[in-house]
């Protein structure tokens, strides 16, 4: 039996560290874009390829910090996508329900860093997924980023789910689904036991904004109402929350210096998802995630920073004055 399955897209993520280049933004310091000379030879002082994607993120997240993990997803009959599932199983991901797709090729992105924020170029096309015969017995699915074409994969999860009472569901809706298929994502919260968000994902899923709602306490609540047991909600340098119905915490960041922030929302999710799944509190989970974002933002790559719980437990102590405090 597993403790988690993810299910969402694998992709190979290739790394550029740019050199040369300019950050432009608005008089509001809002909608800023990153400059490079057109029609020229952009330097860069390093490059790699490595795994990316939410699924596979929070699959490798997971299995590192002890929990034995699953992911079903669909990848290209290509190079890349045997490459995907070298990588995982590296990890030590079981990828019994990974399928090949002869198709469509497997997804992958162009992710520019620069100065510590990350630009990604990202391909992904519409695809066929498959669900199991059978899915294996577990105690968690986590849904995340898919892309065209999912909708009848989430019809049979939910389906899926409402037969086996027993399992709890995680959500983290992917970008596709959020800025195409909104309703989709609606539909799943009434099922959700968890829903894993950063603060403008849970705005444009309620269609509002903080300013307007004024607290992170009030957006929580609305998400709430439309079905999900529990809210965590990331929000970049300032940290996280995370509450249901009864309590509602913040835990700050710790003061990490950022080197690229490619994954961190993953490694907060598989922090966050460790530690509810072993049994500790909303308050504790949320020292997990964020001490794994923390890990994850100090290096480039989605992987290379993840922690195990040695990690984890380090990285807590040495901020021992940085703890979630109960804003309800």
């Amino acid at each position: 039996m597993y403790n988690i399955i993810t299910i969402g897209d694998a992709v190979i993520d290739t790394h550029v560290q740019i050199d040369n280049a300019a950050v432009e933004c608005g008089l509001d310091g809002q909608s800023c874009r990153l400059c490079l000379d057109f029609a020229s030879k952009i330097p860069i002082t390093d490059s790699f390829q490595c795994l990316g994607g939410n699924a596979a993120n929070v699959a490798c997240g997971t299995t590192k910090l002890g929990l034995k993990t699953a992911i079903l997803t669909s990848v290209g009959n290509d190079s890349n996508g045997k490459l995907v599932k070298q990588e995982l199983k590296k990890y030590g991901v079981d990828t019994g329900l990974l399928t090949f797709d002869a198709k469509t090729k497997t997804r992958y992105s162009v992710v520019l860093n620069f100065k510590g924020e990350r630009t990604i170029l990202s391909f992904h096309r519409k695809r066929s997924y498959c669900w199991p015969k059978k899915l294996s017995e577990t105690g968690w699915i986590y849904f995340t980023g898919l892309s065209e074409g999912y909708e009848p994969l989430q019809e049979k999860l939910l389906t899926w789910i409402k037969k086996h009472a027993n399992v709890r569901l995680a959500f983290n809706p992917g970008s596709f689904q959020l800025k195409n298929t909104i309703d989709k994502v609606k539909e799943v919260l009434p099922h959700t036991d968890i829903l894993i968000v950063n603060l403008e994902e849970a705005e444009r899923i309620l269609g509002t904004t903080l300013e307007k709602e004024k607290t992170v306490n009030a957006i929580i609540h609305k998400l709430l109402s439309l079905g999900a047991r529990e809210v965590a909600i990331t929000d970049a340098g300032n940290g996280a929350y995370g509450g249901n119905s009864e309590n509602i915490w913040k835990m700050a960041s710790y003061p990490i210096t950022v080197v690229a922030k490619t994954g961190a929302g993953d490694a907060f999710s598989s922090g966050y998802m460790s530690g509810r799944v072993l049994g500790h509190d909303i308050a504790h989970a949320l020292q997990w995630g964020v001490a794994n974002s923390c890990g994850v933002i100090g290096q480039t790559g989605a992987q290379k920073g993840l922690l195990d719980k040695s990690g984890i437990k380090r990285m807590i102590e040495k901020y021992t004055n940085i703890n979630p405090t109960k804003i309800q």
